[in-house]
């Protein structure tokens, strides 16, 4: 279509004069769309297409005038259950029909003009009364490793090796803390079973250290009994790996913890266990009858045997991990249901919530149910998935998941603003495409869902933040082809310095910032296992250590930062803008809050850039002058 007819009739789904209310909303209300067209199409009919799961249907809309312009608009009543609303627009002009829907980029905003059936705009409906823990949206994340953070207890990990090796299991112990990770290949595979003796005593020695870092919650690996460091191949689901220091090491860490003000969150591996454990048992190093030992064993029906013993259904056809028939009722009982069921265990010892290993291929009957049970343990427990795109539209084993729709989750993994940060600030991406990437969750994402995202920029499926923005290549090759090579000192002072940046600008979006643990010392490493090297005590960056602080410690200070609310703008293809707010004594929620406006400006350039940045909610137009690759933050502009 022609450009001047493509910009003839416009939709806009963050305006409300275009879609109000904007944003997600409450299942039952009412959201009026509208479409806006210049004086030719006085005459023209508008159609309102719209999609809600199966449900597919066309309305007319009303037609007005507003001075010169013809304004199409119908109220639509969202429907009564959680999802996604779909819709889009047929323009009939009389001479031919076009089509008004989504940007290509599926990020919403301002629409585009198609001569086809376009790709629709959304609307996820959630459920009303949903609310996120109260301490999410002011929480500091700090991401552990438990065998690589410090060692704290030596005797009690011995001890922990001795008892994995009586078992029969090949453990590998390094003697020196400071050498690097190892790629350690068998038969083709990786064999993830070298240890450094990092425990959780180490944990609660550090919490000090993670207070003044400004760190409210730490996320944890996890930490039950397993043959492998990872231990994403669970053993026993009641038992804290030895090796840990056990459910003794458990018990004193929440019990520090919780003196230090700081909240355990758990990782939960529920979509497979281990094939070395208490209830597959292929090796027969436990005392139970496992599944994979007899079909009469109690934990037979866990599992999907295609031919038994030798073959079933296994993640990603990894044979260590055998999946689980979440639905399964002796499975459900045993995580979910009974009194003493693991998700309500481990709240009563002393954590704070679960991470949701692997989110996006638990069955969502399975995940509300676990919602229920883990908030009728405790209502302020934290449900965090593991969903690596946008949780409100992701397609899974065949259907669409919306994850924040008030009935499963409360929060995700954010690796859509990780990925978006970072390909902006290597220049993969403009201010502009990551600002719209970022409006595009806050419009999809109840508010409630958004303030209380886990915006991190490291992890260990990922390589470290450092390497990433350094400017030294591909930090993700094939396995056999990482290495634990240090960048040069040039590629850690670039990419140092992109960090800091970035990390600043995170502090000052809405969600939890979180820390890989040893990022803010300058950890550095490729993919997997080489991002998952020991905490460098006592070789320190502390420049960066002291910057990380500074950012967190900003952010902490400050009402706006933590739940204003938020615009954010592009001021040129190298410069992204976040505006935080509190206005009238209330914030983004409606609670009250003293008022007060902070910018963050971040100029990923390698040279110095001067903006002019408007806004409506700034005192007046602001020129800066950024230096290159910095984030710039001003109080009440």
């Amino acid at each position: 279509m022609d450009a001047g007819r493509a910009k003839a009739v416009r939709h806009h789904s963050r305006l409300r004069e275009y879609r109000d209310p904007p944003g997600a909303r409450g299942s039952g209300s009412l959201v009026r769309l509208c479409v806006r067209a210049c004086p030719a199409y006085e005459n023209a009919n508008v159609l309102l297409a719209l999609r809600n799961g199966e449900d597919e249907r066309l309305v007319l809309m009303d037609r007005a005038q507003d001075g010169s312009e013809t304004v199409f608009s119908f109220g639509l009543r969202l429907p009564d259950t959680t999802g996604l609303v779909h819709y889009y627009f047929i323009v009939n002009d009389g001479r031919s029909l076009s089509y008004l829907g989504n940007n290509p980029s599926l990020t919403g905003g301002e629409g585009q003009v198609y001569d086809r059936v376009p790709p629709p705009f959304t609307i996820t409906v959630f459920d009303p009364v949903f609310r996120t823990p109260d301490w999410f949206k002011r929480a500091v994340v700090y991401q552990i490793f438990p065998d690589r953070f410090c060692a704290g207890n030596r005797e009690s990990f011995l001890r922990g090796v001795r008892a994995h090796r009586e078992a029969g299991r090949e453990i590998a112990v390094h003697e020196d803390w400071d050498e690097p990770p190892e790629y350690r290949p068998r038969c083709g595979e990786y064999v993830p079973n070298d240890f450094y003796g990092g425990d959780l005593y180490g944990i609660a020695q550090k919490l000090p250290y993670l207070r003044s870092l400004g760190v409210t919650a730490i996320y944890l690996n996890p930490i039950f009994e397993s043959p492998s460091n990872h231990r994403y191949d669970t053993g026993d689901y009641h038992t804290v790996d030895p090796m840990l220091g056990g459910n003794e090491a458990f018990a004193h860490l929440a019990e520090a913890a919780r003196a230090q003000g700081v909240r355990i969150i758990l990782d939960g591996v529920f979509s497979h266990t281990g094939s070395d454990s208490v209830y597959f048992n292929k090796y027969g190093r436990y005392k139970s009858v496992g599944a994979a030992q007899s079909d009469a064993s109690p934990y037979y029906k866990w599992y999907n045997f295609t031919e038994f013993p030798l073959r079933y259904a296994s993640w990603w056809g990894f044979e260590t991990l055998p999946e689980t028939k979440e639905q399964y009722p002796g499975y459900l009982d045993f995580m979910l249901r009974d009194d003493d069921a693991v998700v309500k265990r481990w709240l009563r010892a002393g954590a704070s919530g679960w991470r949701l290993d692997v989110a996006d291929e638990l069955p969502m009957p399975f995940l509300r149910l676990l919602r229920r049970r883990v908030k009728g343990e405790d209502a302020q427990a934290a449900l965090i998935g593991e969903v690596w795109e946008d949780a409100s539209n992701k397609v899974s084993y065949g259907e669409i998941r919306t994850y924040c729709a008030g009935d499963t989750l409360d929060s995700v993994t954010n690796y859509p603003l990780r990925d978006a940060l970072l390909g902006f600030m290597n220049g993969e991406i403009t201010a502009r495409q990551l600002c719209r990437r970022v409006n595009h969750l806050k419009e999809v994402y109840p508010k409630a869902f958004f303030y209380a995202l886990m915006n991190l920029l490291g992890s260990h499926d990922r390589p470290r933040a450092v390497n990433v923005l350094s400017g030294a290549g591909d930090q993700s090759p094939p396995r056999e082809g990482r290495s634990a090579k240090k960048l040069t000192a040039a590629q850690y002072a670039l990419g140092r310095r992109r960090l800091i940046a970035a990390w600043r600008f995170l502090c000052a979006l809405p969600g939890m910032p979180s820390m890989y643990y040893g990022d803010e010392a300058g950890l550095q490493g490729m993919a997997d296992p080489f991002c998952r090297g020991t905490y460098p005590w006592g070789r320190e960056d502390g420049l960066l250590v002291a910057e990380i602080a500074a950012a967190i410690a900003r952010r902490n200070g400050s009402a706006a930062l933590k739940t204003g609310e938020m615009a954010l703008v592009d001021a040129g293809e190298d410069v992204a803008v976040v505006i935080r707010r509190v206005h009238g004594g209330r914030d983004a929620f409606g609670n009250a809050a003293p008022d007060g406006c902070v910018l963050a400006a971040l100029n990923r350039a390698d040279a110095p850039r001067r903006v002019e940045i408007g806004h409506a909610w700034l005192s007046g137009k602001l020129t800066l002058e950024l230096p290159r690759q910095y984030c710039l933050m001003l109080d009440n502009p």
